[in-house]
């Protein structure tokens, strides 16, 4: 069976959202944690902590973004279940990611997408 067109388009989404995340972890550590150093005492715990927070959720998503895309694109069910769950967690990302999100989640459910991961089984 033919890769449908659209898990392409996915995959191109899924790896750009994880390159704006790689360059939110690298402004977080270039811009903000320099700054910290003008803060004192539980000020300057409390903000190296959220920052640091900050940065491994940013690196999760990059990590299940990327990982996602390369099983969509290598035909791997596995690599659709990643791709509704980065889906699901892109609805969050107010205004653009919940459009996106949602069109992503239900094209992913679609018949023929999900023949086509069931075909690539085989």
């Amino acid at each position: 069976m033919r890769r449908p067109d659209g898990l392409i388009l996915i995959a191109v989404w899924e790896f750009i959202s994880a390159i704006g995340a790689l360059i939110g972890i690298s402004a977080i550590i270039l811009f903000a944690f320099p700054e910290i150093s003008h803060l004192y005492g539980i000020g300057e715990i409390g903000a190296n902590f959220g920052l640091g927070i900050a940065v491994f959720f940013l690196f999760i998503s990059a990590f299940l973004a990327v990982t996602a895309g390369i099983g969509l694109l290598s035909g791997k069910e596995w690599g659709r279940v990643l791709s509704i769950a980065y889906a699901t967690i892109s609805l969050l990302r107010i205004p653009f990611g919940t459009i996106i999100g949602i069109l992503v989640l239900v094209y992913l459910v679609k018949p023929e997408v999900r023949e086509y991961f069931e075909s690539s089984k085989k």
